[in-house]
């Protein structure tokens, strides 16, 4: 006879899913209602009111996609990429790279605009890329690089853009409520993100945010988006709030009261103050790195805090390491990607994850099997260096 299934407890410091606060985890218990049901339309406009609060941004169309992630990036470029339009994507780490997978299935016609992973998109050669092509439809980059621990310049490169008369589609699915995303400000047209990162909510969800340029774009289509389910046109009809909804879909009811309650406790916290206490759990979590004698792979200046990627010290057994923590801490943190693989880890402080205790938890987890693997690490200092950066 099969058991219910109990997970065991995990501290979350990897790339994703992050920590779920019980208030959470209570909302997804609550009583399924009908997803048509009056009060849960209510719901869906306070949701709506709240996803514009983290986005920063007035757009009306500001709702969550019934999937994770990755149907929030595929929403945006099946809605607005017809067969031949030219879309310029930044490259540098692995989500880009979905991106380009997305304009080629979609029909585009792909211009790359690659960096080294690790490295910040340059504004240059996308400047160059855009004068050389300019009929481009769009320009396509990853503001937060979920594989390499990377921000780039979201606002200039929006800019430049709108300079060149294109579109802009962007990956925002790490960096909402961990560092400022100022859609409005950027000027940005089509914007993704996901539940479970800085949100603190379980995956399964994909707010998404258009501006009223990429709206007219859409409903300019001279041909059918190719996706029946994730066709905007259609899903507007449902989350539209100016009148009675069309059915489209049976929508993930629990799942959307779960963003309810995440979303509630970014706004109690206050977006800045979340910013600034990622900022601070990445400065507390260096200052133990770095006087342990770990590095990190990313300039200061590029560097995401809410996604740390870690050199592996020489002669270590990255995956050993990572095996280690999760079976004598149930502390999960994140492998390296593509080129990186082997040589990184990436240590996450996304939403409830970023705290004292867990930063503190991981500096220990992480000295206590260097020393015991006889790594070229620095004995004793990490805690301490952490908590005199927490002040």
């Amino acid at each position: 006879m099969t058991n219910s299934f109990m997970p065991p407890r995990r501290t979350l410091m990897g790339p994703g899913p992050s920590d779920v606060h019980p208030r959470v985890l209570s909302a997804l218990a609550r009583p399924t209602i009908g997803h048509l049901d009056p009060a849960f339309v209510d719901m869906m406009e306070d949701v709506k009111r709240l996803l514009r609060y983290v986005f920063r941004t007035q757009n009306k169309l500001t709702i969550p996609i019934s999937a994770p992630g990755s149907a929030g990036m595929e929403t945006c470029f099946v809605n607005l990429v017809e067969p031949g339009d030219t879309v310029v994507v930044c490259q540098n780490g692995a989500f880009g790279g979905r991106m380009k997978e997305n304009v080629e299935r979609c029909g585009g016609t792909l211009v790359m605009v690659e960096n080294a992973w690790g490295e910040a998109i340059e504004l240059e050669a996308v400047e160059a890329a855009l004068k050389k092509h300019p009929g481009a439809k769009a320009l396509a980059f990853v503001h937060a690089e979920t594989s390499t621990g990377v921000q780039s310049d979201a606002a200039a490169l929006c800019e430049l853009a709108r300079t060149h008369d294109c579109l802009s589609i962007v990956d925002a699915v790490t960096s909402v409520a961990g560092i400022p995303v100022e859609v409005d400000a950027w000027g940005a047209d089509a914007v993704y993100s996901g539940t479970q990162k800085c949100l603190s909510c379980p995956p399964g969800l994909s707010p998404i945010t258009l501006s009223d340029r990429a709206v007219e774009a859409i409903r300019a289509r001279t041909s059918k988006v190719s996706s029946w389910f994730l066709d905007l046109n259609l899903v507007m009809g449902y989350w539209d709030g100016d009148g009675g909804r069309a059915y489209h879909h049976t929508a993930p009811i629990n799942a959307l009261y779960g963003l309810h309650e995440a979303l509630l406790m970014v706004e109690e916290e206050g977006l800045e103050n979340a910013w600034a206490r990622h900022a601070k759990m990445h400065a507390a979590l260096r200052a133990g790195l770095e006087a342990m004698g770990l590095a990190f792979q990313v300039d200061p200046q590029h560097r995401l805090p809410q996604l740390n990627a870690v050199k592996v010290p020489e002669g270590v057994d990255e995956a050993e390491v990572r095996r280690r923590c999760l079976a004598d801490y149930d502390l999960e943190v994140g492998a390296g990607l593509g080129g990186l693989a082997g040589k990184i880890w990436r240590i996450g402080l996304m939403g409830q994850s970023a705290c004292t205790n867990n930063v503190l938890l991981c500096l220990s987890a992480l000295e206590t099997i260097l020393v015991d693997m006889q790594a070229n690490v620095n004995k004793g200092v990490a805690i301490a260096a952490a908590h005199e950066a927490l002040g």
